[in-house]
């Protein structure tokens, strides 16, 4: 006769077995006006989990990355998620980098999205328990010009948003970038923008680390004080102490993070007070696992996190759970906003996602994520490499994107 030890040991080694990674599938698709890769991990059982990654326009890296990883998680056991996490990015020589954890973010989150099914609760309760009722995010206009901005920002006050973003006037269609022509128009615009929505709905600009330092501090002077609350990405990531001599040179709180592919690439900006608001992307960061240690840094530091989150709807409810799971965090981007048509949340595809009510998402008690995925529809939709504009100066010289 069997012992009660006997018995919990051999339930014990079931669940383990069931819970084995049977199937890694990277998905990628055209959703709306960008590509979505999306990962599907199924588990011995059935039982599956989704994940997204946040590397637009090298979906055919990352979807690789992913497949080598496949070759050492099927069969492991898919509810130790931190050790799977440590394996995936110390499993090389060359470890770290983008395309590394823009693959690791997806697999992490799809075995959040897995234990949360398996255990019957939502993602949230997995990274400590919901903080908040609801989400709040900040819209974007795309506005080219200032009578579409003045419009754009009053219905989005009109519908709840108590902070937009705006992009320069110089992103345009061209391939073209001269920003000295374009930065006075851009403070003209803003400062316009500023008259008109008052002082008391949050206002950014998102310079796409397109400039150099010193045409970043010349467009901040051009700026009364006040103008701005958040000054997004001006100059590229690489080098914290150009961000260094940028800082002191404006009094403007910094929006920075999306770049980032690590709790380490994240550290001078938190411990250098670089940034003031933490952009992370947590399809790109490492997913949960890194987030949660980045989030908890930035506490220590009075950062709050304004997430990075431009593609669909797996990233958006990562997003959301994160943000619900944390204490110090101030908005979720949005790009389902009124005055966009992206199509990215395309209801035929994610027959089930996190609800957006007005300017807040709600959080989902849905287990896992809260996502659904239609496979047949998202097989229909056609697939086609799309390529990050190429941009060059008047004098033919390459510069960021």
């Amino acid at each position: 006769m069997a012992s009660a030890d006997g018995k919990l040991e051999a339930i014990g080694m079931s669940t383990q077995a069931a819970a084995r990674i049977a199937e890694i599938r990277p998905i990628r698709a055209r959703v709306g006006k960008r590509n979505q890769l999306l990962v599907k991990i199924t588990t011995e059982d059935g039982l599956f989990g989704w994940g997204e990654s946040g590397m637009s326009s090298r979906e055919g890296s990352v979807a690789a990355t992913i497949e080598h990883f496949s070759d050492f998680l099927l069969g492991q056991d898919s509810r130790q998620i931190g050790r799977i996490w440590q394996e995936c990015y110390r499993g090389q020589y060359f470890e770290g980098g983008r395309v590394l954890t823009a693959a690791i973010s997806a697999i992490d989150i799809a075995l959040y999205d897995l234990l949360g099914k398996r255990l019957g609760v939502p993602v949230y309760q997995l990274l400590g328990g919901r903080q908040r009722e609801f989400v709040p995010s900040f819209a974007t206009t795309m506005a080219r010009d200032l009578p579409q901005l003045k419009e754009d920002a009053r219905t989005l006050i009109d519908m709840g948003w108590d902070c937009i973003r705006t992009y320069p006037g110089s992103f345009d269609d061209s391939t073209v970038f001269e920003p000295h022509k374009t930065l006075a128009r851009t403070a003209e615009e803003l400062i316009a923008v500023r008259e008109e929505i008052g002082p008391d709905v949050q206002l950014g600009v998102d310079l796409h680390h397109r400039y150099s330092v010193p045409e970043v501090a010349y467009f901040c002077a051009l700026l009364p004080r006040g103008t701005l609350n958040f000054l997004e990405e001006p100059i590229r990531c690489e080098s914290p102490e150009a961000y260094h001599t940028l800082r002191n040179m404006t009094e403007i709180p910094f929006a920075i993070g999306e770049e980032f592919a690590s709790k380490w690439q994240a550290a001078p900006y938190i411990e250098q007070g670089l940034t003031q608001f933490m952009r992370l992307d947590v399809c790109n960061v490492g997913g949960f696992t890194e987030a949660m240690k980045i989030a908890g840094w930035c506490e220590r530091h009075y950062v709050d996190l304004m997430p990075h989150n431009p593609l669909g709807p797996v990233c958006t409810a990562a997003t959301v759970h994160l943000g619900a799971a944390v204490p110090n965090f101030s908005w979720a981007e949005t790009r389902q906003s009124p005055v966009e048509k992206l199509g990215f949340h395309d209801p035929r595809i994610f027959p089930k996602q996190v609800e957006m009510e007005g300017p807040v998402y709600r959080v989902s008690d849905a287990p896992g994520l809260g996502v659904e995925v239609n496979e047949d529809v998202i097989a229909e939709q056609e697939f086609t490499h799309l390529e990050g504009p190429h941009l060059t100066r008047p004098d033919g010289s390459v510069t960021n994107w």
